[in-house]
């Protein structure tokens, strides 16, 4: 019997449920990775990524967001220089998931294209991947551009596209160890009522 226990109560104290222990141990052990061994990530692991971002939730169903899945070393290396802090690990991953939504189409495109974002992310955990998000909505390239600009002229996006993020993924070169649950802050949770307590 699988049981998911926590001493917060938060989680019950009995969930007889293999998909409950296995989603709380995927969201436990999912840590941002930015170091990856050179190796190439295989076309069905790619293709079950692009099916999580696909079954991403979204507002009214009207899925504002396209995805660019980039192998290519070269263009990887250019999408590393979108910004000058925070990218130049995706250079080094075996594959690189542009995030791309229309504004037009809808007005939470932001929440949209984040909300495919986290199920890429777990998707790639639950495959033995790593992954980080790179924030590009809202950053520059340099003076002149925005991150926005640069990788949309890399990738011949259309111009009713706006990139929100990247997600670099490939097999890990570096270890984190799970979130341990003393550091999720249960002081922020409150029950019917601002400031009230379970």
């Amino acid at each position: 019997m699988l049981v998911v226990q926590s001493s917060n109560g938060f989680l019950g104290k009995d969930i007889n449920y293999k998909g409950a222990q296995m989603f709380h141990d995927l969201i436990k052990h999912r840590r941002s990775i930015r170091k990856y061994l050179p190796k190439p990530v295989e076309q069905e692991k790619i293709d079950l990524l692009i099916t999580a971002a696909l079954h991403a939730p979204s507002s009214r169903s009207i899925k504002p967001c396209e995805f660019v899945v980039v192998t290519d070393p070269l263009v990887l290396a250019d999408l590393a220089c979108a910004k000058p802090h925070g990218a130049i690990f995706i250079k080094d991953a075996a594959v690189g998931i542009v995030i791309c939504a229309d504004p037009h189409k809808c007005d939470v495109w932001i929440e949209d294209a984040t909300i495919a974002s986290i199920f890429v992310h777990l998707a790639a955990t639950s495959l033995g991947l790593g992954s980080c998000w790179i924030q590009i909505r809202k950053r520059d390239h340099d003076q002149n551009l925005t991150a926005h600009e640069h990788i949309a002229k890399r990738l011949n996006l259309p111009s009713n596209l706006v990139v929100e993020a990247m997600i670099a993924v490939g097999y890990p070169d570096e270890t984190k160890g799970a979130h341990p649950e003393e550091s999720l802050q249960f002081e922020k949770v409150f029950f019917n009522m601002y400031g009230q307590r379970q």
